[in-house]
């Protein structure tokens, strides 16, 4: 027998949990209950709440959990209710969190079952990042149409990955495009002749303030807009460094940080989750000769077996990496309820529209 509860928080959910947290992060750092903490905590503003769906046995043992959110102000006639996952833009993949025992497609049902018996009804339920690889993605399609919802997916963005495959850094850069394997050794060059420069390599606590100072200052120096949510990065940067996860590389110039980017490390795949370099610095390319340096300590100290460049398709990324896979997502609408069929007839249109709105006139009037 499975029993099914429902969290507001995770200082709620209980700790007989964390070894489900700990599993799953084998798979993604973004899969640890730190991970997710750190987000809650830091991004979710005063009127968003977390919404955590969990599955037990009868034994207590946990099988599966979905966290959850739901932002903005709830319960207004016309709004819908929208859940979705504790997920977004600093979020390279998401889905449920399941026992490696427990078939997918059983994990899907329940938990969605689970949120379809909430006391809230919801009227759109968004799920992303989702791997396509993973089972999870259409066992979440099916439960959904199952309980009721109208069912789209939608593209995200591209994954590029590396598979090291044994190879050495020496080995993995003869087989790099020749422009870029020409516009390292020149810029090294140049680079060298020109100003001091040093690169140094941050994995511990101890010299995480030095660090963080000199990253964000690379990256308000940077083409890139302002963060959202500092706090979630720094956050992130302290929780991986505790985890002995972090690889946080700054090269300098003439004591000047001009280049800095974020690399996770985990269970054998180093992740590269922020990058950028200060303009004043781009004639040296300093963006590529320190992913050089950093990919050098993965696959040479670290010895992982793969390197994910997590989100995007960005032009570079195909030059350091061999394998593209998609992440999506799925957008579901709830046809027993009013908001829910207006919702979907506004995105679906057509037919939908018409049908969508007799529904929903009935449904209005009981």
């Amino acid at each position: 027998m499975l029993v099914t509860r429902t969290y507001p928080s995770f200082s709620a959910l209980p700790t007989r949990y964390d070894p489900l947290f700990e599993a799953a992060a084998k798979e993604s750092f973004c899969f640890s209950r730190g991970w997710f903490e750190n987000f809650a905590t830091t991004v979710l503003g005063a009127n968003d709440q977390t919404r955590i769906y969990a599955v037990e046995s009868s034994a207590a043992v946990p099988m599966a959990l979905l966290p959850m959110a739901v932002t903005g102000k709830q319960g207004q006639r016309f709004r819908p209710r929208r859940l979705h996952g504790l997920a977004n833009y600093y979020t390279p993949v998401f889905g449920p969190i399941v026992a490696s025992e427990w078939q997918a497609h059983e994990a899907a049902q329940t938990l969605i079952e689970a949120l379809v018996r909430d006391t809230q009804k919801w009227d759109l339920v968004d799920l992303h990042p989702l791997a396509t690889e993973n089972e999870s993605f259409a066992a979440l399609v099916e439960a959904l149409r199952s309980a009721g919802f109208l069912v789209q997916t939608y593209f995200c963005f591209g994954n590029w990955h590396l598979k090291r495959e044994g190879r050495s850094f020496e080995d993995y850069a003869v087989s790099l495009p020749s422009a870029l394997k020409n516009t390292l050794r020149r810029k090294r060059k140049q680079l060298s002749s020109a100003a001091n420069a040093r690169v140094e390599i941050v994995t511990s606590v101890e010299k995480l303030p030095t660090a963080i100072s000199a990253y964000e200052a690379v990256y308000a120096a940077s083409w890139k807009i302002p963060e959202n949510h500092p706090e979630f990065v720094r956050g992130l940067i302290r929780l991986a460094a505790e985890k002995g996860w972090l690889r946080l590389g700054v090269l300098y110039i003439d004591e000047v940080p001009a280049a800095a980017q974020i690399w996770i490390v985990a269970n054998g795949t180093a992740a590269i989750y922020k990058l950028a370099y200060d303009d004043r610095f781009a004639r040296y390319s300093v963006g590529s000769i320190l992913t050089a340096e950093l990919m050098k300590y993965a696959m040479d100290i670290d010895h992982v077996a793969q390197v994910d460049y997590l989100s995007g398709d960005d032009e570079y990324k195909r030059d350091w990496m061999q394998y593209r896979r998609e992440r999506w997502g799925i957008l579901a609408f709830n046809r027993r309820t009013a908001n829910g069929l207006i919702g979907a007839a506004q995105h679906f249109g057509g037919r939908l529209l018409k049908d969508a709105a007799v529904a929903a006139r009935r449904t209005l009037n009981r």
